[in-house]
């Protein structure tokens, strides 16, 4: 029987927008009614377009964002009405890796007090000693040279940077990295060098990843579960590699066929979409995608899908599997 780690339940963050100064006020549903379990010890993947709430779940997750509603629940705790202070418990056995490598350190402070800061935040060591031990095994950990301690995060590239992120996110030896896209804005040849990290780390570890990514290639190479995310909720969720082989929901279809095949002489259905993705300050009824679903039937207007086991390991938001 799997350990879950982390659960959300009917997880919401709706923006308020108010046009004009009396207008009246919407909402932009980031994340929308997301119930999910990560496993200990896996790696779950989500994908879906730009805009679609991948990485603001994650900061939801972490209570960078307070969530609207729903429940989120690290092991057995209910932190979901928590505030900073008492975060900062639960930060240590969660952390996370963001996008930008160059806005992500502070540009001010040395390698070594980057790495050391969340030492000091959760009173893991006060011996300047001890410290400067713990900020060379990080260092080393990710690849980097100890004399790369004393240097600051502009005379590094965003490989280097990165890794650098990396070593901060495991200073405090946490069960959780939620990996915000952590190599889309690096070279593809590095992107396999921190990829490889992340993977050697999670075993060396026992880490466990969140992993938000729009390349599903990335994904399908270090993840073991993926969710396909769109318009703030979840469409498919399932192993890799029933997921990848066999995709059920149309929206999953159309992502799996742009993806580029190295073989030129291959031949695959490429699934076209029409249209642009809806706006999250007025979706659609029904099942969200039907505006540019190619098995649109009547009841996808005004029908929310329920969710549809297919098996043990993949679940489908679709009335074509009611």
């Amino acid at each position: 029987m799997k350990k879950v780690l982390l659960h959300m339940d009917h997880l919401k963050l709706y923006y308020p927008v108010r046009k004009g100064v009396f207008g009246k006020i919407k909402y932009v549903k980031a994340v929308d009614d997301v119930s999910l379990d990560i496993y200990e010890g896996e790696v779950f993947g989500i994908v879906g377009e730009s805009g679609c709430g991948k990485s603001t779940l994650g900061k939801v997750i972490c209570k960078l964002i307070p969530p609207t509603a729903g429940e989120l629940h690290y092991e057995d705790e209910d932190y979901t009405g928590y505030s900073q202070k008492q975060m900062i418990k639960i930060r240590k056995n969660m952390q996370m890796i963001f996008q930008d490598p160059y806005a992500s350190l502070n540009p001010r402070m040395s390698i070594r007090d980057i790495i050391a800061e969340p030492l000091h935040i959760h009173s893991l060591a006060s011996d300047p000693k001890e410290i400067d031990r713990r900020v060379v095994s990080l260092l080393q950990k990710v690849g980097l040279d100890t004399y790369h301690a004393n240097r600051y995060p502009h005379e590094f590239s965003g490989g280097q940077r990165q890794r650098i992120g990396i070593a901060r996110a495991l200073a405090v030896e946490p069960k959780l990295i939620i990996a915000d896209e952590p190599v889309s804005a690096l070279d593809v040849s590095i992107q396999s060098q921190v990829l490889n990290l992340l993977n050697d780390l999670k075993k060396d570890l026992a880490l466990t990843y969140l992993f938000i990514s729009h390349d599903l290639s990335v994904v399908e190479h270090i993840c073991d579960r993926v969710g396909v995310m769109y318009l703030g909720d979840f469409v498919e969720v399932g192993d890799k590699y029933s997921l990848y082989s066999e995709p059920k929901h149309p929206y999953t279809k159309a992502l799996l066929s742009a993806v580029p095949v190295p073989d030129p002489t291959a031949k695959r259905e490429r699934v076209i979409l029409e249209g642009s993705i809806p706006s999250a300050l007025n979706p659609p009824t029904g099942c969200k995608f039907h505006t540019r679903c190619p098995n649109c039937m009547e009841r996808c207007k005004n029908e929310t899908p329920k969710r549809t086991m297919l098996s043990d390991t993949h679940v489908v938001y679709c009335h074509l599997y009611d």
